[in-house]
């Protein structure tokens, strides 16, 4: 796997099927209940797993997305602690609109019933320091640069911009990403690591690394 030169590949790698991932997610959160915060470089395929997690344990999916439009790409998490993930776990429902959506008469609002057993919070930077303290567990997605930035050019280009547009898009976006990630190192706090390489992923199968305190294979005799 091709990575930035701060971060290290993890590993041993495994395939799980959908059951047990289930159930190494359950056993990272106190009751099957919990904030679980998954983090990841652009193109990585963090959305596809964070959705897979959340119909895997109940839970509903927030989307840093959602939180930083017109407002930071990078700096939202002064809006995800005290309008998401306190409100949640005080036991009220979320229903929220960040300043971005109301300055610009967006449509809706960020939302989270009380009653769900588990808040996932997916993004850039969403495994950061300032937000762990706040979460119960963080799952890093690992990626190849090559392929993550494959897939975040084809998404691009899906979405409408020119192949032209999607390459500024992105470059303008990695000089943001790359030296915050490389300054927070939120893999280095993951409970649970995710492969994304093509060979790697599957309906219903995940290649997954944990930490050896977290892993139940972990031989500790």
């Amino acid at each position: 796997m091709l990575l930035h030169p701060e971060e290290t590949e993890s590993g041993p790698w495994r395939p799980v099927g959908d059951d047990a991932l289930a159930a190494l997610l359950t056993r990272l959160l106190p009751e099957g209940r919990g904030v679980l915060l998954v983090d990841g470089r652009s193109g990585s395929g963090k959305s596809t797993f964070a959705e897979r997690a959340a119909a895997l344990l109940g839970g509903v999916t927030v989307h840093s997305d959602d939180l930083a439009w017109h407002h930071d790409a990078i700096a939202w998490d002064d809006l995800a602690v005290p309008h998401v993930i306190e409100p949640w776990r005080r036991g009220e429902d979320v229903d929220y609109r960040p300043p971005g959506w109301v300055a610009r008469d967006r449509h809706g609002s960020v939302r989270v019933p009380a009653d769900v057993r588990v808040l996932v919070l997916e993004g850039v930077g969403a495994g950061r320091a300032s937000l762990a303290t706040h979460a119960n567990a963080v799952v890093w997605v690992q990626s190849d640069r090559v392929e993550a930035r494959e897939r975040g050019l084809r998404r691009d280009v899906e979405l409408g911009r020119t192949p032209e547009e999607a390459e500024r898009f992105w470059d303008e976006w990695m000089s943001a990403e790359e030296p915050f990630l490389a300054g927070d190192r939120p893999w280095e706090r993951a409970d649970l690591v995710v492969s994304s390489r093509e060979a790697d992923w599957a309906p219903g199968r995940t290649t997954v690394a944990m930490r050896p305190d977290e892993d139940p294979m972990t031989d500790s005799r």
